[in-house]
């Protein structure tokens, strides 16, 4: 029986294949940004789980602002309404996001 850790880290796996470089992108922007305060330097896998949420969801994405959207759904989803804070925080993370996700896509097609 597979242990959750194991779970986990075959999800993240599968991630990784599918979106290559892009799940480490992603995550370093999150990263970079911290928008609730958990970067400490030396925990850059921090984000990781967000991002494998955000991930699958940006082929819902046409603009920057459902990006915000997203990420700040997934940020209440993870952390709760009041520390994710406000939608609109998201905005520069969601414009590199979405900066990213268009090049992954321009590589894929």
């Amino acid at each position: 029986m597979e242990s959750d850790r194991d779970i986990i880290r075959r999800e993240r796996a599968a991630l990784r294949q599918r979106y290559g470089d892009l799940f480490d992108v992603v995550a370093r922007i999150l990263f970079d940004a911290d928008p609730i305060d958990i970067n400490y330097e030396t925990n850059t896998d921090e984000y990781e789980p967000e991002v494998g949420t955000i991930l699958p969801r940006l082929i819902e994405a046409s603009t920057v602002e459902d990006v915000s959207r997203i990420v700040h759904e997934e940020f209440v989803h993870w952390f709760g309404a009041d520390e994710a804070d406000a939608v609109k925080n998201y905005q520069s993370v969601a414009t590199r996001i979405w900066g990213a996700w268009q090049a992954f896509n321009r590589r894929e097609s």
